[in-house]
């Protein structure tokens, strides 16, 4: 499905998320807190959009993704971003080898979010930093209403004008309102090993950051 939609992936992402994308990506670089000469694993990279904005930190960025299609474009429009072929279940890296790990809006997508939550806390040397950058629920229930109506109506039907595979957001639409709330994922990233979870409501709870630590 990702390898249908690589091709014009970025610029979907940005046009559905009103140009938000840009912010919700600067807003996890700054809560990685990452530091020069850091190391710090992105997890579902996709195009290597996030994996440049993490490098802006002065940390080495790796970018690791599931999909060769998302990979190509990433390695054509961005040949100086590391990317990775990897599966997020079984990382391709010795145990302890990053200061920091992020993943963003690819968790849903992992056929055992909690297993990849856990490979995660495996890579991350003690007293690294994890950030989870997901949607979640809006916490305003007008402002919620409106957003599902947006969510299961409104984006299919302009994914089908700038998508080069809108069928593949309508299950996007599907996941992210089957997705548990901030609480819950809190609950199951502390559960797979990490300490210190905390998170943050980006857009008024459309997203989410879920912060946290390696013990």
């Amino acid at each position: 499905m990702f390898d249908g939609v690589a091709e014009k992936y970025d610029r979907t992402n940005t046009v559905l998320a009103f140009g938000r994308d840009r912010v919700w990506r600067r807003l996890t670089r700054e809560a990685l807190g990452l530091r020069p000469g850091e190391r710090v694993l992105d997890l579902a990279a996709g195009t290597g959009v996030s994996t440049m904005e993490l490098a802006r930190s002065g940390a080495a960025a790796v970018g690791v993704d599931f999909s060769t299609g998302m990979l190509e474009v990433g390695h054509r429009a961005r040949p100086s971003v590391p990317l990775l072929a990897g599966d997020a279940l079984a990382l391709p890296f010795a145990d302890g080898t990053f200061d920091a790990a992020t993943i963003s809006f690819g968790l849903r997508n992992i056929v055992d979010p909690d297993a990849a939550l856990r490979e995660l806390a495996r890579v991350t040397r003690p007293g690294g930093r994890l950030v989870v950058c997901e949607f979640s629920h809006p916490v305003v229930a007008p402002f919620r209403a409106v957003y599902l109506r947006y969510l299961m109506g409104a984006l299919p039907a302009v994914a089908r004008r700038v998508s080069s595979n809108p069928d593949a957001y309508v299950y996007l639409a599907e996941s992210i309102q089957a997705w548990p709330d901030q609480r819950a994922l809190a609950e199951r990233i502390a559960e797979a090993g990490w300490a210190k979870v905390a998170w943050r409501n980006l857009t008024g709870g459309v997203v989410a950051l879920h912060r946290a630590f390696r013990p």
